[in-house]
């Protein structure tokens, strides 16, 4: 009877201290594309970086925009460096806030979520409910989404020499794979 309590004590205190760590990853993967009437522009960095806590199901990802690989030339990096994303003045992309529905992250399943928070992109901060799949395995965790974003929105401006090769609305997918901290 007492080793039955106390194997009790020690699943119950292995789930209390699996509550308090989160989630984290230094290596995911966030790609764009730009599909536009004349050009199709896509790049990625797999250097995303993110914290999930499964306490309140609060979230923050961030990526420095300069680590975006791809594009179709230097120079179309370059101009997304310098004209676009104007990386000098605003060095990083970030979304964080709440996972809004309750997730079990100590079981393994695939949940279907919704996250609100504040999508920072250019200096201009929007609040966004973004869709995601939360896949849960062996105490691993990955996040998946895909979602699209409106330059207007984030006061990026297209000018009208190229507005037929750089999209006004530019698709985002994210993967990030995270493990316990």
């Amino acid at each position: 009877m007492g080793k039955n309590i106390a194997c009790c004590v020690l699943i119950f205190c292995s789930f209390h201290l699996m509550a308090q760590k989160r989630f984290g990853t230094n290596q995911g993967r966030i790609d764009f594309i730009s599909k536009a009437d004349l050009e199709l522009i896509r790049a990625s960095s797999n250097k995303l970086q993110g914290l999930v806590n499964p306490v309140n199901n609060q979230f923050a990802f961030t990526v420095d925009v300069q680590t975006f690989q791809g594009f179709n030339s230097d120079l179309q990096k370059e101009h997304f460096n310098e004209k676009y994303m104007e990386s000098e003045l605003y060095p990083k992309m970030s979304f964080s806030g709440k996972i809004i529905e309750a997730v079990d992250f100590t079981m393994d399943g695939i949940f279907e979520v919704r996250a609100k928070g504040e999508l920072d992109i250019h200096g201009q901060k929007q609040t966004r409910i973004i869709k995601s799949t939360i896949t849960i395995d062996s105490g691993t965790m990955t996040i998946e989404s895909i979602f699209k974003v409106p330059l207007a929105d984030h006061n990026i401006a297209i000018p009208r020499l190229v507005n037929q090769k750089i999209a006004t609305e530019i698709e985002i997918t994210v993967k990030a794979p995270m493990t316990l901290q």
